[in-house]
């Protein structure tokens, strides 16, 4: 099973709205300002245990490279990143009607994780899963869990 996530405001929050992760030790945290939300180490261990692929889906034009170090100083390993640049180039390239802003039926992806509604509206329309996230939620982790374990009992 492949399982992506968003990145702003999904799994890179706000402290002064959300508990998050504790910063990454200096210099890193000079380098990687973002702030995780709290739960995310242990819910990408736990699904990687269980054999899921974690990817990142963004809209967000930060290069994987920047990505992919900010989770490795977490103690996170990713599977693949899809950021704007490789969106564009892979999903909206050469088409002239307009492509959601996220397509992870293009990459296999089984459930993607997102806080925007309209990325969930574009799944109903598209054919693809979308889990949403919200506001401080303690257990959001736990949720997403639930959620995986249940489509693959399906498989």
């Amino acid at each position: 099973m492949r399982v992506s996530f968003d990145l702003d405001d999904t799994l890179f929050v706000s402290p002064e709205k959300f508990k998050t992760e504790d910063p990454l030790p200096f210099p890193f945290n000079k380098i990687y300002r973002e702030r995780l939300r709290l739960g995310t180490k242990e819910l990408f261990r736990r699904l990687q245990e269980k054999g899921v692929e974690t990817w990142i889906y963004t809209t967000s034009f930060r290069s994987e490279r920047y990505i992919r170090g900010l989770f490795r100083h977490y103690g996170i390993k990713l599977g693949q990143v899809v950021n704007g640049s490789r969106h564009s180039a892979e999903v909206q390239s050469g088409k002239s009607e307009p492509m959601p802003s996220k397509y992870p039926g293009r990459y296999r992806i089984d459930l993607h994780i997102d806080d925007d509604v309209s990325v969930y509206h574009n799944g109903r329309t598209y054919g693809f899963k979308v889990f949403i996230v919200g506001p401080q939620d303690d257990e959001w982790a736990d949720k997403i869990i639930d959620k995986v374990e249940s489509l693959m009992k399906r498989e």
